[in-house]
């Protein structure tokens, strides 16, 4: 399993929401790129960015910062906030990111993300972020009746590289992760899951792991915010581990 470290994009500094409200923001890094740097010198194979901004605008906003780390390390990095139309997607892509998140459009516009998934096999992840079990979009502003098993389907043999399952009332709690509601959606579906929000310690990640190796559906990894930057989760330890998983 891969451990993806979040780096959140907000006014050009890395910062991390509370239950994903914006004026919950607490600073941790004003130099993305450098901690960008920083979670790779530890060993960090991937990188989880978000333009927390571009969620809201719908539309890139920390456009800068994202380049910068894409000059700075050279691990895959997957990027999502903002990105609603093909013309994004395709800049994101020969700029350097790995895979490219769609949230809000995959509820809006399904046929859209299907589209572009077949166009860039693998490439593509679709963002759900869940309350209560129902889809939540616009930057999690707005909850609408979809499920996330529901919006998932929408996505089978379309070429969707993952699926990035966020449990919005566990994110930057530290509460540790929604594994129930994880492995429900990656059971469900045939595209890996990514479970992210609430991860606290190694022993979420352990939890996550069991749960795993009984499910039918694949999870592919775990984001982890908050409990990085406080040093709660050990990087080297977290790696240890989801190496063996």
């Amino acid at each position: 399993m891969i451990l993806f470290p979040a780096i959140d994009l907000k006014d050009g500094q890395c910062v991390r929401l509370y239950k994903g409200e914006m004026d919950q923001a607490t600073v941790f890094n004003d130099n993305p790129a450098a901690q960008a740097s920083a979670f790779v010198a530890q060993g960090c194979e991937w990188l989880h960015l978000v333009d927390l901004n571009g969620a809201f605008a719908g539309e890139p906003v920390n456009a800068a910062p994202v380049e910068e780390i894409l000059k700075a390390v050279d691990v895959p990095v997957q990027l999502g906030g903002g990105i609603r139309d093909r013309a994004t997607i395709e800049a994101w892509l020969d700029k350097g990111i790995r895979r490219v998140i769609l949230g809000t459009i995959a509820l809006r516009d399904p046929d859209f993300v299907r589209e572009v998934a077949k166009s860039y096999p693998g490439q593509i992840v679709v963002g759900i972020d869940a309350r209560g079990g129902h889809v939540a979009v616009e930057g999690w502003a707005e909850t609408s009746e979809m499920t996330a098993i529901d919006l998932g389907r929408k996505f089978e043999d379309a070429g969707v590289g993952a699926i990035v399952y966020t449990d919005i009332d566990r994110d930057g709690t530290m509460e540790g992760l929604n594994v129930t509601g994880t492995i429900d959606l990656a059971n469900a579906l045939t595209i890996p899951v990514i479970a992210s929000g609430g991860v606290a310690s190694l022993q979420d990640l352990q939890i996550l792991a069991d749960a795993a190796r009984a499910a039918t559906g694949t999870i592919e990894g775990a984001i982890s915010g908050r409990a990085l930057y406080d040093g709660r989760l050990d990087i080297a330890e977290a790696l240890t581990f989801l190496k063996g998983v």
